[in-house]
């Protein structure tokens, strides 16, 4: 009897061991705890700014040219200002300077190395190629590397807008005579020149432009002689696309705003205003054409710090972008000029006025 018993309890517990286990997979699911706190996923990381160093060739011209090597360096002191970078330049005495102030950068792996000016053309061509993991910016030239940054500048247009103001503020004084001084005679210079000239004869077809071109760009001696010669010659106002040589141009200026001579002179690269001051309060600078080198240094050693070196790539910088235009101050342009230039730049902007990019002199 105890042994049927024995048995039957034996069955039945086999029976209910069976059918439980028999849920299969929904038995070994796991209701959540309702008062555990889900997991949040991990948020990526934004990278971090790199800390590089920066290194600036300088041409010819000298770190204190006052116009385009100057200009470039302050865009890499202000980049070095906002994030601690280690900024260094090396001054060329001669053009056979290029080869091993690049070369010296490169070996000791800056970050970003920068050559400011068509210049550098044949130097950083063949350097880059000698350490081709090393990143380079160059101002004013293309070069096709993959390790090369191309800054380039719409000269013409911003040239046009000191024409408009030289014509204006000629026509002011009753004067009907303009200048321009160029550094040296190809292509890159004479899109300044092409400019400055369209934008004068926008204003008056019938005012007189005179063009000397110095053969240098660091030769101030040489551009004080002609800026002397052409305001000797009636001109008015005179612009200047010739790096330092342009100093000597500002000089005659103000020597003779001192002997109480109405006369002006245009800047380039850089606002020159307070290189044009002569008694304390007073400039003989009119405007400037400003060639935003500072920001070309700047944007391209921001982009190199966070990964993101353009190489290979041209950068355009033209008046729709800031790139080229006048001082958001001009102490001595009328608000009725002001208003003026503004109507022109808005034009060229809009398309409806194409500037030259070579001058009258060679088309003919």
């Amino acid at each position: 009897m105890y042994k049927k018993i024995f048995a039957l309890l034996l069955v039945l517990t086999m029976v209910l061991s069976l059918g439980l286990t028999g849920c299969g997979k929904d038995a070994e699911v796991e209701t959540p705890d309702a008062t555990e706190t889900p997991e949040t996923p991990e948020t990526p990381e934004t990278p971090e700014v790199e800390t590089i160093s920066v290194g600036l060739v300088t041409d010819i011209g000298g770190i204190d040219d006052k116009s385009f090597n100057q200009g470039t360096w302050e865009g890499i002191k202000k980049f070095a200002e906002e994030t601690g970078a280690e900024t260094q330049y090396l001054q060329s005495e001669s053009d056979t300077d290029y080869i091993p102030n690049l070369s010296t950068f490169s070996d000791e792996g800056f970050g970003l190395i920068v050559a400011p000016g068509f210049l550098f053309e044949d130097s950083l061509t063949e350097v880059s190629a000698n350490f081709p993991d090393q990143k380079y910016l160059i101002i004013d030239m293309v070069i096709s590397a993959p390790n090369v940054a191309s800054a380039v500048f719409a000269e013409d247009q911003g040239s046009y807008l000191v024409g408009v103001a030289a014509a204006l503020k000629a026509k002011e004084a009753n004067q009907s005579t303009v200048g321009f001084i160029g550094g040296m005679d190809f292509d890159l210079i004479q899109k300044f020149e092409a400019g400055f000239e369209a934008g004068v004869k926008a204003v008056d077809p019938n005012m007189t432009i005179l063009v000397e071109y110095a053969g240098s760009f660091a030769d101030a001696q040489k551009g004080q002689t002609l800026a002397a010669k052409m305001y000797d010659e009636g001109a008015y106002v005179i612009y200047h696309a010739a790096g330092a040589t342009g100093n000597g141009l500002i000089k005659e200026a103000k020597d003779r705003a001192i002997n109480k001579q109405d006369v002006w002179a245009i800047g380039v690269d850089k606002d020159q205003y307070e290189d044009g001051i002569y008694d304390g309060t007073n400039s003989v600078i009119l405007t400037s054409m400003m060639k935003r080198v500072d920001v070309a240094a700047y944007d391209v050693a921001q982009m190199t710090a966070k990964g993101k070196f353009p190489g290979g790539e041209i950068l355009a910088f033209t008046l729709d972008n800031g790139g080229v235009g006048i001082p958001a101050e001009n102490p001595n342009l009328s608000e009725e000029i002001l208003a003026k230039i503004t109507e022109f730049e808005g034009k060229v902007k809009a398309g409806e006025i194409e500037v030259p990019s070579i001058p009258s002199r060679l088309e003919e």
